[in-house]
């Protein structure tokens, strides 16, 4: 007898490899299969589709960094950090969105990365209303520069987590 949830899990262990390495496109279903030491009819009675184990694997990457990097609006600096720490020691999940959006547009993102996006400008935008942290960007804003320190600064040589915490700190300087 079959254990569904570890073929699952291993499933999904070898997707995301496969996919952080060849896209949704390059992809394919017999490596993963293979790799995960499963027959690849279990990818589809599990996830239906290769998309469907792409949208699978993207999903439970983005809600482990939710869970992981919390945000801490007080503290945006040490936030923008530990995004950098947690893009180095996996950057996995940083090819995984690209090839989302390449595939999907831009404009498509995923659900939880959405609600994830909402929650983090409503505690930004909180603490900016009680005057802890600075208003000189809107919520939105603010949020989408932290980030994309984060990920600039992990995509180009030499950057450290020093330099995205310092970036921060000047952006939210008053």
């Amino acid at each position: 007898m079959r254990d569904k949830e570890a073929t699952k899990a291993k499933l999904l262990d070898a997707a995301l490899d496969e996919f952080a390495e060849y896209g949704i496109a390059g992809a394919r279903v017999d490596r993963v299969a293979a790799k995960a030491g499963c027959n690849k009819a279990m990818i589809y009675a599990y996830f239906g589709s290769k998309e469907g184990l792409f949208d699978e694997v993207l999903k439970i990457q983005i809600e482990r960094m939710i869970r992981s990097v919390p945000i801490t609006p007080e503290d945006l600096p040490g936030y923008a950090g530990r995004l950098f720490d947690s893009y180095q020691e996996q950057p996995q999940i940083l090819r995984l969105a690209a090839y989302h959006r390449l595939e999907n547009g831009f404009d498509s993102l995923p659900e939880a990365e959405v609600q994830a996006h909402r929650d983090k400008i409503a505690a930004i935008g909180k603490a900016q209303m009680e005057g802890r942290i600075s208003a000189e960007f809107n919520a939105n804003d603010l949020l989408d520069l932290v980030v994309h320190m984060s990920i600039l600064a992990f995509s180009t040589p030499n950057a450290t987590r020093r330099l995205v915490e310092r970036s921060v700190q000047r952006l939210i300087a008053e």
